[in-house]
Formats: structure tokens, sequence, C-alpha cells
């Protein structure tokens, strides 16, 4: 059985930064990604990461957010510097297995306010 679990969702200051944690079970990755969705919005794909190393960003993060995976695809995490007021919303991972079959976690939430 496949699960992903996330973690090190809190809520934080505007400027502060923050490291999100997904640690996946059941199968090898070739790709595993973070996608957020805030209220009365679509989910949107905020980074991922293949399992050659590449990894793409949203324009919105880009500078702000690192992906990072270990070397067995299995764990992925997502640090997110300069944290901004937008960012807030709830975070799933997800992942795409060798044989193409897609899951995700059940999210962590992430709120940035003063």
């Amino acid at each position: 059985q496949v699960q992903l679990v996330e973690s090190g969702g809190a809520s934080v200051q505007p400027g502060e930064s923050l490291r999100l944690s997904c640690v996946g079970s059941g199968s090898r990755f070739r790709a595993m990604n973070w996608y957020r969705q805030a209220p009365g919005k679509q989910r949107e794909l905020v980074a991922g990461i293949t399992s050659n190393g590449r990894t793409n960003y949203a324009e919105s993060v880009k500078g702000r957010f690192a992906i990072s995976g270990d070397n067995d695809m299995q764990t992925v995490y997502l640090q997110m510097n300069s944290v901004k007021p937008e960012d807030t919303a709830v975070y799933y991972c997800n992942a795409l297995s060798q044989l193409l079959a897609e899951y995700w976690g059940q999210g962590t939430q992430v709120t940035v306010s003063s």
C-alpha cells in the first residue's frame, strides 16, 4: 500500500522560513511534487523533482522555495523561505510511481500571517 505522509505545516509570520517533509512508502517514485490549495482557489503545482534530480517551480515561488529529495526518491522536502501571506494554503505531497500511478498525501496547513 502506497502512502504519503506530510509534516511541517505551521503558522508563521511573513518573511520567516518553513520546511515541509513528505515521507513515502510502498513504492519508489519517478517524480515527487508539492501542490497547494488556498481557500476558494484551484490546486496548483508549487514545485517538483524527478528521479534524475530535475526540478521545476511555479513562478510565484522561484527564488524563495527549494525542493529536494532523498536518493531513494521516497522522501521529498520543500524549503520555504521569505514566505508571504499569499503562500497560505494546504500543501499536498504528490508522487508518481514507476508505473505512472499517482498518489496524494493528506495535506498540511501553512498559514502566513502577521
